[in-house]
């Protein structure tokens, strides 16, 4: 099991949520990095999903102490249930985050498992670049 986790959207540092508070104490950055998905805007949060495209979704990479525990969390903030995939709202896929320094590490990732609808793609693939952006 990966002691990593990749977040891209509101669990990252910036936006201080109560449930990313839960684990803070777990989690030390390691870095910045990017995985292989798309990126959509769904209002109040975001959402990626793989992709073969060549796009990259940019984010935060942590280690965390006590995995189990943490993920635990994380996957109830993402609504992800590990014995029905198919009815979750996000999924946990372990997946290869490439850090700014070009090393591959594997971490999990919470990829989009609904609908997208008319969600906008964002093309940078960087939520916090997407929100500092005029509208």
């Amino acid at each position: 099991m990966s002691e990593h986790v990749f977040f891209y959207g509101t669990l990252m540092t910036p936006f201080n949520r109560p449930g990313r508070q839960r684990v803070n104490p777990k989690l030390t950055l390691r870095g910045r990095g990017a995985i292989r998905a798309a990126l959509f805007d769904l209002g109040i949060y975001p959402a990626a999903v793989p992709t073969d495209d060549g796009s990259r979704v940019l984010g935060e990479i942590y280690e965390m102490q006590d995995s189990p525990a943490v993920l635990a969390t994380l996957d109830e903030i993402e609504g992800y249930r590990a014995n029905e995939p198919e009815q979750s709202l996000y999924t946990r896929v372990l997946t290869d985050v490439t850090l700014e320094d070009g090393q591959v590490q594997p971490a999990w990732a919470y990829f989009y498992n609904a609908p997208l609808g008319r969600a906008q793609r964002i093309e940078s693939g960087d939520y916090l670049e997407h929100l500092n952006q005029p509208r």
